[in-house]
């Protein structure tokens, strides 16, 4: 048996499932205090089942927490970027173009020191230590212990990258180090970015899961407790407090999968409406479509394999002008039911219009009986009009595709759209995004350079799979259960030879009985 949760800004959704049954489901508003909401949510579908603690086998978390942070400029730890391979790279300024407020949140220290390998694997020049070692004995001086260390093509060749964290470990075994190669991806900018945010995130990561690992304790779950990435997949918790920015984004790609799940489609459009904003995304196999550019974060380009999701500022309590022409992007969010009308407030909202429209029954439908019938159409049509709007954004041709609405706030989606063939409300749609927490798979990710003419590509291709493989199994991933889901291969542009970046994707399901024996679970070392 699992639990699933997923908290969002207004709402912390919990489903127990027993295989592919959905046993128990609870839609609560988000507490100031996410652990406790999240402690409360797990109780309500524990006490709806009758199913004891001890039961469960596993429990799967999405969280905002760590988006947030970065976003609110909030719980950042300065950071000491070094950068390994000055002598080819310092044209490109460490966090170039960073917004101002977060490079001083965040960044403490930057430096390039000579080293690392080209794209070949081949050495550019030696490593020098002892320029290195200066920086770190420098930056420990000033009592900073969160330190960042990104190479040159450190993805082909990470011995520089892990020379380095020895080196720091040498000299201060409480750093926390953030090595840029564990995070994936060609491509030293995005990749650099990754690592920064990555280290400046790992002390309040460790707080984040503390607190969610002390809540389960207290409700006696000795199961292991898995965190939702941004690819759809789940990484142990013990792998979430060192790669904190995975959880990006990992709310919409919990609603699609639980979509996909919900309707039984793989290829479909997918909007998740909750309380302040929609979220649009395409399925593709059953996994949400990959951005194919890089994906920014808080206002910094990274190389994350985010989800292609398109916000928009419309929810069950977006904000609705007296004559209906304009709805959201302001919303009451989980103060709806305190401020919309149908609840005893003085605020029209699109649920009030919705109810006045009879889209749906909530509140008190009396109190909506005196909107006016064109601030309700007016209000209905700037609905649809944004909803196709971004639907069609989305959208790769003009082909008519199928859309699953999913999410509390689905009522508002209209039965007929533009552009779409046929619109799916399924059953429990209401909690998609923990039904897709609580069924996600776990991953791993392996990239290859490929030099054409220097070696085999069937040889690169077998190479990055093995390695893909083993990233997953080394997640938590049953072995017999892993497979290759994904396979890209990238020419690289301004090269003397031809070469090009092999990615391969693996997917496998949770190893439950050689994680619970290994001892990963709630409080385990």
């Amino acid at each position: 048996m699992r639990i699933g949760v997923d908290v969002g800004g207004t709402h912390t959704d919990a489903v127990l499932m027993d295989g592919q049954q959905l046993l128990a489901a609870t839609k609560q508003a988000t507490s100031a205090d996410i652990a406790a909401g999240v402690l409360a949510a797990v109780r309500e579908v524990l006490s709806q089942s009758g199913v004891a603690a001890a039961r469960i086998q596993l429990l799967t978390l999405g969280t905002t927490q760590l988006t947030n942070a970065v976003v609110e400029r909030r719980e950042l730890e300065p950071v000491a970027a070094l950068r390994i391979g000055a002598q080819s790279s310092a044209v490109l300024p460490i966090a170039a173009k960073w917004p101002a407020e977060l490079r001083t949140a965040a960044l403490g220290h930057a430096a390039m020191v000579d080293g690392g390998h080209d794209y070949s694997g081949e050495p550019i020049v030696a490593l020098d230590e002892r320029a290195l070692i200066g920086q770190i004995e420098a930056q420990l001086a000033e009592g900073v212990r969160a330190f960042a260390v990104t190479g040159v093509f450190a993805t082909a060749v990470p011995a520089a990258e892990e020379r380095a964290a020895a080196l720091i470990g040498e000299r201060a075994s409480d750093a926390r180090i953030s090595l840029s190669h564990r995070l994936g991806r060609v491509g030293l900018y995005q990749r650099e970015n990754a690592n920064l945010l990555n280290a400046t995130l790992l002390r309040h990561a460790g707080r984040v899961f503390g607190a969610f690992e002390a809540a389960f304790r207290a409700l006696e779950l000795r199961c292991p407790l898995f965190i939702s990435q941004n690819d759809g997949t789940l990484m142990a918790a013990d792998f979430a407090r060192r790669f904190p920015v995975l959880t990006f984004s990992s709310g919409p790609t919990n609603s699609m999968r639980g979509a996909a799940w919900l309707s039984g489609l793989t290829e479909a459009m997918v909007v998740d409406v909750g309380g302040t904003t929609s979220d649009f995304g395409m399925l593709q196999d059953g996994f949400p479509r990959p951005s194919g550019s890089a994906v920014s974060v808080g206002g910094v380009l990274t190389n994350f394999r985010m989800p292609d999701v398109v916000a928009l500022g419309i929810g069950g309590g977006s904000l609705v002008t007296a004559d209906g022409a304009a709805v959201g992007p302001e919303s009451v969010g989980h103060a709806l039911t305190e401020q919309g009308l149908v609840f005893g407030g003085h605020t029209l909202t699109a649920t009030d219009v919705a109810v006045a429209a009879q889209r749906v029954q909530l509140g008190d439908p009396e109190r909506a009986a005196d909107i006016a019938q064109p601030v309700v159409d007016a209000a209905q049509s700037t609905l649809r009009a944004r909803f196709e709007a971004t639907l069609d954004q989305l959208k790769t041709s003009a082909a008519d595709l199928p859309l699953i609405v999913v999410g509390g706030g689905g009522f508002l989606v209209p039965d007929a759209l533009a552009g779409i063939s046929a619109t799916h409300r399924p059953q429990n749609a209401g909690v998609a995004n923990a039904i897709g927490a609580a069924l996600a798979q776990v991953s791993g990710e392996a990239d290859r350079v490929f030099r054409r003419g220097v070696e085999d590509r069937a040889t690169a291709l077998a190479a990055a799979q093995a390695q893909a493989r083993d990233r997953a199994v080394h997640a938590g991933a049953a072995a017999a259960s892993v497979q290759i889901v994904e396979i890209d291969e990238v020419p690289m542009s301004y090269l003397a030879e031809p070469a090009s970046v092999i990615h391969v994707r693996a997917v496998g399901d949770v190893d439950l009985v050689r994680l619970v024996n290994a001892g990963r679970v709630h409080g385990a070392d």
